[in-house]
């Protein structure tokens, strides 16, 4: 029954999203045969002005008939005149107008079947086959881009240079009216007929330029108020063009992208795979003909993801896109020249060749640390400081390792050990990096160094075992037993004291020595042996020996010695 209730459920949640559908679907085809109001009456306004530029067209080509038919007459006036010519000079003016009216004539044509045909009709003029040199070939890969940023630009570059023709032919316009009336008047006023003859000439050629920059002046003016109907407004135009590059280009480039960023991630993955399939790959250093792999395998993945961005842009036949890539790689490639060396030595680091190798010591920031992994990015260690870094393999190309023993250490201290450094502070070491070491001391100071200072103020570390060696002096009236009874008996006195005082568990040695016979004083020294757990109490222990020392004096009668001046006085 619960089965039977969904069935019907689905089946009426269908039946409304396929109702929906169609609903949606009528709606819009109903919205787009149904226009608005404005769009009813922007259509009426592009029909008026669509009959008012036909009427223009036609005023315009009428006039460009009438100028080809001037022209074509004083061209056979022209060709009349250079029969009945006798002086070269003169031949040589003639054939000159000739040219020109050809030229005037040609043009008159071009611009009879481009006003007629509203199209640019040298597109579909036959281009005649260009040869280039080998500069023209290596440079023809910038070709489509400069073609297309041309295109872009286009009617742009239309627009402002029918304007400039526009205020060219403007400008011109009023002077050969003038120069037109002025002839006319000379006309009228002469009455001599050569130079009537002459002048009338000169009228016709004058006639002809007005009539000329006249039609040039409407021409251009026609163009740039098509090319105004045509333009869109910025926003419609970005957008548009927006539109487009997403649908052509856009799309080319993201699945150009997409293509190569695939076949890295499959190199990827399969180089893990052969990462845990290969057995050589889990050992700590890996055999050279296995880095030769890796490096053969990762130049492979740049190679292949570069093909496959072309080999898309080459399926999708755009050009642009493709003569732009092959520039930027050319350019990559022209800037990797330099750089081959170095590349070079970073191929002998990642084959392990180098002179920095896995598993050695190398010296870096004045900190010895263990290469455990050269890559792209290398892995150093310290094992004392328990940290470890990611250095860039450029970093490596200075630096040169070294086989060690095992005896080495990598850190004077560790965490916890209590350490006397050169200045006379001693603390209990609380943290340490490559960066900082921090020290607290008794009593809970602390104190901060730098790692590089810290090393340079010659650390002692207490902690494993430590030495303590405590000089005293005894008087000379003791000298006979200075050099063995008395050291020995001191010896047992502290022996016993540091037994009081339960010292003695972690007393490794103690000794009482002559040391030396000093200017006032016979010196003795008490050298005592502790292991680590007495670190903290270091100073504590080194006053106690002071004070069993005064003690044992004290309940021996032995006399302690102060500085004295001794004066010899002379025989009579």
């Amino acid at each position: 029954m619960v089965s039977a209730n969904r069935f019907k459920f689905f089946i009426l949640v269908f039946f409304i999203i396929m109702f929906g559908n169609a609903a949606a679907v009528y709606a819009a085809r109903a919205v787009q045969s149904a226009p608005p109001v404005k769009e009813v009456q922007q259509a009426e306004k592009d029909k008026a002005s669509e009959a008012a530029m036909e009427d223009n067209t036609l005023a315009t080509l009428k006039s460009i008939l009438e100028l080809r038919t001037h022209l074509n007459k004083r061209l056979n006036e022209k060709k009349k005149q250079m029969k009945r010519a006798s002086s070269k000079s003169e031949k040589e003016d003639l054939q000159h107008d000739i040219d020109k009216l050809n030229e005037q004539l040609t043009k008159s044509r071009e611009d009879f079947d481009r006003i007629a045909a509203g199209v640019d009709v040298s597109m579909f003029q036959d281009k005649k086959e260009q040869k280039f040199d080998w500069k023209e070939e290596i440079t023809s890969l910038v070709r489509p881009a400069l073609d297309e940023m041309k295109r872009m630009t286009a009617k742009v570059r239309q627009k402002s240079q029918l304007n400039m023709e526009l205020e060219h032919a403007t400008k011109l316009l009023p002077e050969a009216k003038d120069a037109v009336k002025n002839l006319k008047v000379l006309i009228a006023e002469t009455e001599d007929r050569t130079i009537k003859k002459e002048l009338k000439k000169e009228l016709a050629e004058w006639e002809n330029r007005v009539q000329q920059l006249d039609n040039e002046r409407s021409i251009a003016q026609m163009q740039l108020e098509q090319l105004e109907r045509e333009e869109e407004s910025m926003v419609e135009a970005s957008q548009k063009s927006i539109k487009h590059f997403f649908k052509t280009r856009g799309l080319y480039i993201f699945l150009a992208i997409t293509a190569a960023v695939a076949i890295s991630l499959f190199c990827w993955l399969l180089y893990r795979f052969i990462v845990k399939v290969v057995p050589g790959y889990r050992k700590e250093h890996i055999s050279l003909k296995l880095r030769i792999v890796d490096l053969a395998f990762r130049i492979m993945t740049v190679v292949l993801a570069i093909t496959g961005l072309f080999a898309v842009l080459y399926a999708a036949q755009d050009w642009v896109l493709l003569s732009i890539a092959i520039i930027f790689l050319l350019g990559i490639g022209w800037t990797a020249r330099l750089a081959v060396p170095k590349m070079w030595n970073q191929g002998r680091l990642m084959l392990n060749i180098g002179p920095v190798r896995e598993g050695e010591r190398v010296l870096f920031d004045g900190i010895p640390w263990l290469v455990k992994k050269i890559n792209v990015y290398s892995v150093f260690e310290n094992p004392e400081l328990g940290v470890s870094l990611r250095i860039p393999i450029e970093k490596l190309l200075d630096m040169e390792s070294r086989p060690y023993d095992t005896s080495e250490r990598w850190f004077p201290c560790r965490k916890g050990d209590w350490v006397i450094l050169s200045d006379g502070t001693r603390g209990k070491v609380v943290s340490q990096s490559h960066e900082m070491v921090n020290l607290v001391m008794r009593g809970g100071a602390r104190k901060s160094y730098l790692t590089t200072d810290f090393l340079s103020m010659s650390p002692l570390n207490l902690s494993r075992t430590f030495r303590i060696k405590v000089p005293f002096g005894i008087s000379y009236d003791l000298q006979e037993h200075s050099t063995a009874l008395i050291p020995d008996a001191l010896g047992e006195y502290i022996a016993e004291r540091l037994k009081v005082e339960n010292y003695e568990e972690h007393l490794k040695n103690l000794r009482v020595e002559f040391q030396a016979a000093g200017g006032s004083s016979l010196d003795m020294v008490v050298i005592a042996d502790f292991d680590g757990e007495m670190a903290p109490l270091y100073n504590r222990i080194r006053r106690a020996i002071q004070r069993w020392c005064v003690e044992a004096c004290t309940i021996n009668n032995w006399d302690i010695p102060f500085p004295q001046l001794t004066v010899h006085k002379a025989k009579d």
